[in-house]
């Protein structure tokens, strides 16, 4: 089978997905990120009542016609605490922002602006004018008045206007279930003891912290031997839980341990695709199994968390109702690169900015994908296409974030 273009392989792999429309409510304390899945409406009218927007005094504006009018105070209101009477001809309440506007009045003095003359006495010193300083009933919101569309995506000014509406939970969709499956003889959990011949075990990590953070929820299937019958069973437990991904940890190429794609085949998968043109990441399998999206992600990290971005991480998003993530910017190279063969290439590379403000991205000479280190360093990928001629330094290059950088 030809390498898939890295293009291609995302359009194919996105075509087959669709978002996830099952609705589930949710405690508004859990529901920042979430797609919200119907129009929320108020439940009640806010503000409630014609409220103070400053610390002063409630009266009637016809009672105080120019600075130098004077006034009884005859009470005083707070938030929480309304003044319980009415307003009669030259008299005022001591009044606190947020507090009902007591009957009678119609503006608001602020307290800058009144000159004490008694214990119950005041003289205004400013101008006074019909509705000045008073929310109104309902200036913000009314009941029964949508004011959060379906589809928007949680954030916090969402939550905030959700819990004045008086909505103690959301209906949101429902997050896609990725369920995680590594595989290998060789892997062992971190925190344990490994063999001369074994290594820890650590792609699942970072691949479940990126499904995480793209909408996802993570069913983690731990580490399957190179046995088809433990491949089946963790396979078995995917499907049963309803997983919407399985994501596979290594062992998808045709090699005499490499079994995943044999098993999943055994069981019904239906191979769309495998082998991608690209560096690192060539061992990327996709497919389905009984409408579950099926991700096969080459064993080495690199290559894992590489794949992930450039895969996982859209149908992810997909699923989620989420819009795209944009990775990828436009930067220029600090050092000269080789001219590229048929492979699309991901370079490792520290980001700065030089004297124009341009990213600059200096790529590491090591690129092996099974190195870490490098990669958690790194501050992007630069993007090398297919048969991309030489580049001298300071040439532009598209550069693929790992992470924000300001």
């Amino acid at each position: 089978m030809a390498l898939l273009p890295v293009s291609d392989a995302k359009t194919r792999l996105l075509a087959r997905a669709a978002p996830i429309k099952v609705m589930e409510k949710v405690p508004l304390a859990q529901a920042a990120g979430r797609v919200l899945a119907l129009g929320v409406a108020a439940k009640l009218t806010q503000p409630p009542f014609d409220s103070s927007a400053m610390d002063g005094y409630a009266l009637f504006a016809a009672d105080a016609p120019v600075a130098g009018s004077e006034l009884t105070v005859i009470g005083s209101a707070a938030a929480g605490h309304a003044f319980g009477g009415r307003l009669g001809r030259g008299e005022t309440v001591r009044i606190f922002t947020g507090a009902p506007v007591p009957e009678g009045a119609d503006t608001i003095l602020i307290q800058e602006d009144a000159e004490k003359i008694g214990e119950n006495r005041i003289r205004t010193t400013f101008d006074v004018a019909a509705g000045r300083h008073i929310r109104p009933r309902g200036q913000d919101f009314a009941e029964g008045e949508t004011v959060l569309k379906a589809g928007l995506l949680l954030d916090f000014s969402h939550l905030t206007v959700a819990a004045a509406m008086n909505h103690p939970d959301l209906p949101v969709y429902r997050k896609p279930v990725v369920a995680v499956l590594a595989t290998g003889d060789e892997l062992i959990q971190p925190g344990g003891n490994p063999a001369p011949a074994q290594i820890i075990a650590s792609n699942t990590f970072g691949i479940a912290t990126l499904v995480r953070e793209n909408g996802g929820e993570v069913l983690d299937l731990g580490i399957a031997p190179d046995r088809q019958d433990a491949i089946e069973k963790a396979i078995s437990m995917a499907r049963l839980a309803g997983a919407d991904i399985l994501v596979t940890l290594g062992g998808a190429s045709v090699g005499d341990h490499d079994l995943v794609q044999s098993t999943l085949k055994s069981v019904g998968m239906e191979l769309d695709f495998w082998r991608i043109a690209m560096r690192p990441g060539k061992p990327l399998m996709v497919g389905s199994l009984d409408g579950m999206h099926v991700l096969g992600l080459p064993g080495n990290p690199v290559a894992s968390m590489v794949t992930g971005m450039l895969f996982l991480e859209p149908l992810l998003r997909r699923l989620a109702g989420l819009p795209e993530r944009r990775r990828e910017v436009q930067g220029v190279t600090a050092n000269a690169l080789k001219p590229n063969d048929q492979r699309q290439d991901y370079l490792r590379s520290k980001l700065t900015r030089n004297d124009k403000g341009q990213l600059v991205a200096d790529a590491n000479p090591k690129q092996d994908s099974s190195m870490m280190k490098i990669f958690a360093h790194a501050d992007g990928l630069i993007v090398r296409p297919p048969h991309a001629p030489e580049l001298t330094a300071g040439e532009p290059c598209p550069i693929l974030l790992i992470r924000p950088f300001e």
